[in-house]
Order: structure tokens, then C-alpha cells, then sequence
């Protein structure tokens, strides 16, 4: 079942997440923030937007407290500046922090479009500028522009792992680049590919390990391994810092490429990844 297009809007945003009760969090047409719930027979608004000077662009829940992240985007039609927040809600939709300017007083964000969390605490933005990166409290920890440092980044999709590697879409570059947590490029994990198209999307399933990647070309989803269960738990994953390789294993096992199996897998398999179309 699908949203009708009367309550959501498309776009390059991440318009909606998912919290414990399995109900979907979206963003709909006229900027409120909506859930869903699990049987999609109820929706009820959790946030109304009231005041259209700031409009939320994109959401997330937060696994480790329950809040929910949004990042705000603002306008202003008469100097044209665009600029950005981030805002965080509790369970009963209270505003509780806002998150907007650096230390130095100038704003953090130009326009946040996807945002998540990282196991620390860390928000992570992929934003205009690049990856913004604050601590829980909003002190800002780094910004991350594209490797080598500087040479741009069109930052899309974005996810975290278990090994708390920052995963981000680079429409610049058309690849998924890796980064841990303090900022540093670690490889690439997938460069575009006739089977994946750009990738535009991410999202990290902390249970099976698997990546989910939506392709901006050929409407399919794209599902691939890089971490075995193993690593989750020893943390013993060591990308090479060089960016020459898409995936590293133990030191005893060879370097693997990320490849795609045209199948849609089981709960019980150990499959590399596989494919499946968008719905």
C-alpha cells in the first residue's frame, strides 16, 4: 500500500522515517508532520506546522531516545538567503532543542535534506554544504566537503552503520562514500553501476546488516553486505583508508567489491546483496 499523492510530496529529502511501533513518520503536502500507523488505516498529525517561515524538509527517529530530528529549511523571498535548523521533539511533540548556529555565531546549515543520528549521539546532516556533524548537545564537531578535503560534495541520501561509519550519497561524484565518525574518508562502497544507477537514498538495517541503497535512475532498490555479524560485534572492520577499495574485511580474508544478486532475500540468507524494485 502506498501513500496517496494527495497527502505526500516527492523530492531530494528524507521526507519520512520509521519509530518502534512501526508507524511511518512523513512529512506531507501542506508541511505537517504526520504518523501512520502500522496496519496504514490511521493517520494523525504529530506536529502542525503553523508558522510557514520555517518549513520541515526532513525526519528522523531517534532509536536510542525516542525524539524525533527534523531538519528545517528557510526561505527568505526578499534577500533569497536559504538557511537551516534542526529542531528536536519529544514522544509527545514538544519542542525540546534547537540546533542552528556555531560556535562562532554563524549558521550551520544552508538547507538540511536528509538527516540521522549516529551511535554517540552525533546528529548528522547531509546538507547543502556537505555533512554537518554536531554532538547530541549541538556543539558543532566537524563538516565533511568530499575527499580530498575541500573538492566537493553533493550530499544526498544518508545513513549510519553499526561501526558508527557516517554513509552519505555524493551526487557530485555519483558514488556512496564512507567516512567514520570523526570525519575521516575512509573508501567508496559503491560507485555507480549500470545495475544501481546513482545512488540516491541509504538506510542501514542494524539487524540483518544489509545496506539499502534507492537508485535516483531505474526506480529499484538495491541491497548489499559490507559488514558480517562478526564485525558488528567485535568491531573488528577496518576500511582502508586509501579509497582504492569498496569493501574490507579481516585482515585473513581478500578485498570484495560490493555485488549485486538479482533476488530479493530471505530473513535466513547470508547472501552479498540483491535487487528489488522500488514500491
Amino acid at each position: 500500500m502506498a501513500l496517496q499523492s494527495k497527502d505526500s510530496w516527492s523530492g531530494l529529502y528524507g521526507l519520512h522515517t520509521v519509530n518502534s511501533e512501526s508507524e511511518l513518520i512523513y512529512i506531507d503536502r501542506n508541511s505537517n508532520i504526520n504518523k501512520l500507523s502500522k496496519d496504514m488505516k490511521t493517520t494523525t498529525t504529530f506536529i502542525e506546522t503553523t508558522d510557514y517561515t520555517w518549513r520541515p524538509w526532513c525526519v528522523y527517529w531517534s532509536p536510542s531516545t525516542g525524539d524525533l530530528l527534523v531538519g528545517m529549511h528557510n526561505n527568505d523571498t526578499k534577500t533569497g538567503k536559504v538557511t537551516g535548523k534542526v529542531t528536536r521533539y519529544n514522544q509527545s511533540g514538544q519542542l525540546t532543542q534547537t540546533i542552528q548556529y556555531h560556535n562562532t555565531g554563524r549558521g550551520l546549515y544552508r538547507s538540511p535534506n536528509y538527516i540521522t543520528e549516529n551511535n554517540n549521539g552525533d546528529v548528522v546532516v547531509s546538507d547543502l554544504s556537505g555533512v554537518v556533524v554536531t554532538e547530541r548537545g549541538g556543539r558543532h564537531r566537524f563538516s565533511y566537503t568530499g575527499h580530498p578535503s575541500g573538492s566537493g560534495l553533493v550530499p544526498v541520501g544518508i545513513c549510519t552503520d553499526a561501526l558508527s561509519h557516517i554513509l552519505v550519497c555524493d551526487g557530485r561524484t555519483k558514488t556512496v562514500q564512507m567516512i567514520n565518525k570523526d570525519g575521516r574518508f575512509l573508501s567508496h562502497l559503491l560507485t555507480k553501476s549500470q545495475e544501481m544507477g546513482v545512488p540516491l537514498s541509504l538506510s542501514y538495517d542494524v539487524n540483518t546488516h544489509r545496506l539499502w541503497v534507492g537508485s535516483g535512475d531505474n526506480n529499484e532498490v538495491c541491497v548489499y553486505r559490507y559488514i558480517t555479524r562478526r564485525d558488528a560485534l567485535t568491531d573488528e572492520h577496518r576500511p582502508r583508508p586509501d579509497g582504492d577499495t569498496r569493501y574490507t574485511t579481516h585482515p585473513h580474508n581478500t578485498t570484495h567489491q560490493l555485488k549485486e544478486d538479482k533476488h530479493r532475500p530471505r530473513p535466513d540468507e547470508d547472501t552479498m546483496s540483491s535487487s528489488t524494485p522500488a514500491v
